[in-house]
């Protein structure tokens, strides 16, 4: 049984009373060369079965410059959130509802180091969406504010040692970062052009070959 089938028939999380339901949603093809670590799948997301299937997931392929069809069938793009099931509603809304609970921990301590040590090596970018993940692979910058480490992507691009992939860290695409992004127009500007050429280059290059691209902004 691969990781992924494990991964797939994990009910830990609805069994112990963490999340209304288990249905992990991810997307795991062996040759991946892009890794997008977000947080968790929404409810839209959970419903289809498919990672990043709403509103988010429109932005973040134009973000990408990706379609739908190369983002969930060219098998290049790991797609593993910090907890792999919809974690329900905070019910801080009017209608009870509010927004989505942060990820369920217990998920990201029970399957994590597993999974990055089958999947890391095979990367050649890994885009680090929101503070969740970047929490949890970037801990040297915990301190910084989301928007601090963001800011910081000229000096993420150049891989910090040989073999390992560039760590991007990304705001979460969500509507609620929508304010975020007219006070920051430099990610769309700037960042968005450069993401989008490095997506190219995972995408059309062996691991070896976009580890060595020339990393000059």
């Amino acid at each position: 049984m691969t990781i992924a089938d494990e991964i797939s028939q994990c009910r830990f999380c609805e069994h112990a009373g963490l999340i209304p339901e288990a249905k992990p949603v991810f997307q795991l093809p062996p040759a991946a060369r892009i890794g997008i670590f977000s947080q968790a799948p929404g409810n839209k997301a959970h419903l289809k079965g498919l990672p990043f299937y709403d509103p988010s997931g429109v932005r973040l392929r134009s973000w990408l410059g990706v379609d739908e069809e190369a983002f969930y069938e060219s098998g290049k793009f790991a797609i593993v959130p910090m907890a792999f099931c919809f974690p329900g509603y905070d019910g801080s809304g009017k209608t009870g509802k509010g927004g989505d609970k942060p990820p369920v921990p217990e998920c990201a301590e029970r399957w994590r180091d597993r999974l990055m040590a089958q999947l890391m090596p095979q990367l050649d970018l890994v885009l680090l969406i929101g503070q969740y993940a970047q929490r949890w692979h970037l801990p040297e910058l915990r301190h910084l504010s989301m928007t601090a480490r963001v800011a910081n992507w000229r000096s993420a691009m150049v891989t910090p040692r040989a073999g390992e992939p560039i760590l991007l860290p990304m705001p979460h695409p969500s509507w609620r970062n929508t304010a975020w992004l007219k006070k920051n127009p430099w990610f769309e500007d700037e960042f968005v052009p450069v993401l989008q050429a490095r997506v190219r280059q995972a995408m059309q290059h062996s691991p070896h070959q976009a580890r060595q691209l020339d990393t000059t902004i």
